[in-house]
């Protein structure tokens, strides 16, 4: 291949995983905008605390990610990765718009269960997606590249949700856009939700943006090779074949042991940092969030050097350095404290810099990699199902170990820094050495010259 064609082919994957990874700005930003809304649905909707659980039960943080994952993973190995890009943003928008649209509760919470279903869908399918069409050269990148739109959208949405709030600085033209449709007469809370309805009509503009560009992409090779050379087979064939494989469990107990452990945290923190940081660092709520959209700058900007470096160097040396940074964070809690500015400002800046190096992005590359293409997208499916949900169930034992005002915040800091060694452990020991690989090779030296 001459230098230009080189140029264009990598061209050519570089435009495809942005507009794939637009995916996971709306899965994140999904997330975000869901839990800044919170208190203006409820003081719009007079909703209950119990309420405001089923929305976040529900949403794409939890079950509806989780039930999405699972379906969306076997429906990409059977369908296609593209079936699932030229049709689940539709069920995305339609999500966006009922949240966008609610005067009740079952409307509100119908659309976060659609957003997070679709969320659910969309992820696997656009991870394998991303990996099967990257040059070998530059498949970490592209991973890479995924990781930083899932940063970019809680910084986007966080500023949007500081800027249109009510005493924000764009809370005024809020105020216009909503007597506008609601008139002079509309009492201050349903004036007020009107910021988190433009923070989701953002969300349904990228999303439409983001659909376009997803219909036009051609559908992966690697998939299309794959069902050239055998039938199709069934949701629940493809299921039975993961599991009947010794090789593919062993692979599911890896990367569950590595992204679990470490989603555990991450998850905890992505809901919880900024209420962290008011009730155990003491700062005020605009302050608290001011530090959120600092740490998240700081994840993108690193994310973008491991870009750099990822396809070049040690995958080992990678994932190693950003689980003991991500373990120095949680150390600073039981040490210096978090109560002060030194050990807050620490903290919230080491867990910056390991989520530019975060698991996330060696489970995305390993997961794409180590499964063959008949059922790649089901077993990532699978496991982000498993992942998310227990993450769900985890996110309620954590608040009682933390407290209603962050007093087991050392306890709850002790088993934070239990599930990164298990993280730093597995993934030290079974980091696999695929760079530089097709993933045709992985395949044959893991499942022999005729996979599964």
């Amino acid at each position: 291949m001459s230098f230009a064609d080189k140029v264009m082919a990598n061209s050519g994957s570089l435009k495809s995983t942005i507009a794939v990874s637009l995916t996971n700005y709306l899965d994140a930003g999904a997330i975000v905008a869901g839990a800044s809304g919170l208190t203006l649905w409820q003081n719009y909707l007079g909703l209950s605390e119990v309420h405001l659980g089923w929305l976040n039960f529900i949403s794409a943080n939890c079950l509806g990610a989780a039930v999405g994952a699972i379906i969306g993973g076997f429906l990409a190995d059977k369908y296609g990765r593209k079936f699932i890009f030229t049709y689940n943003l539709l069920v995305y928008m339609t999500g966006v718009l009922l949240i966008m649209l609610s005067v009740n509760f079952p409307m509100l919470l119908a659309g976060f269960l659609v957003t997070g279903i679709s969320v659910g869908v969309g992820v696997p399918a656009s991870w394998t997606y991303i990996s099967e069409s990257s040059e070998v050269n530059n498949r970490g990148r592209n991973i890479c590249i995924s990781q930083m739109s899932w940063g970019i959208g809680p910084m986007v949405i966080l500023l949007f949700g500081m800027l249109f709030a009510p005493g924000g600085y764009w809370f005024g033209n809020v105020q216009s856009v909503a007597q506008l449709f609601l008139g002079t007469g509309a009492t201050i809370e349903a004036v007020n939700v009107f910021s988190s309805r433009i923070v989701f009509f953002s969300l349904f503009v990228v999303a439409f943006i983001a659909w376009n560009l997803q219909r036009q992409l051609q559908e992966s090779a690697e998939f299309t090779a794959q069902q050239s050379e055998e039938k199709t087979a069934g949701l629940i064939d493809n299921i039975k074949v993961l599991f009947q494989n010794s090789i593919a469990v062993k692979t599911v107990c890896f990367l569950a042991g590595i992204y679990l452990t470490w989603n555990l945290v991450a998850s905890v923190m992505g809901f919880f940092q900024p209420h962290i940081y008011e009730t155990a660092g003491g700062v005020s709520n605009e302050q608290a969030n001011w530090m959120n959209f600092i740490q998240w700058a700081i994840i993108v900007g690193i994310t973008f050097v491991t870009s750099k470096l990822i396809d070049k160097t040690s995958h080992k040396a990678i994932y190693t350095f950003g689980l003991l940074v991500a373990i120095s964070a949680w150390l600073i809690i039981v040490t210096i404290g978090v109560n002060g500015p030194v050990g807050l400002w620490s903290f919230a800046i080491l867990w910056g810099i390991q989520g530019g190096t975060s698991v996330q992005i060696f489970y995305a590359l390993w997961g794409s990699e180590l499964f063959p293409a008949k059922f790649r997208a089901g077993a990532q499916g699978l496991m982000f199902f498993i992942v998310r949900g227990l993450s769900a169930v985890w996110g309620l034992v954590f608040t009682y170990i933390y407290g209603e005002n962050g007093e087991g915040f050392t306890i709850a800091a002790y088993c934070m820094i239990a599930l990164l060694v298990i993280s730093l452990v597995v993934g030290f020991i079974g980091a696999p050495l695929t760079r530089g690989r097709t993933l045709e090779d992985i395949t044959k030296e893991r499942y022999g010259s005729v996979a599964p």
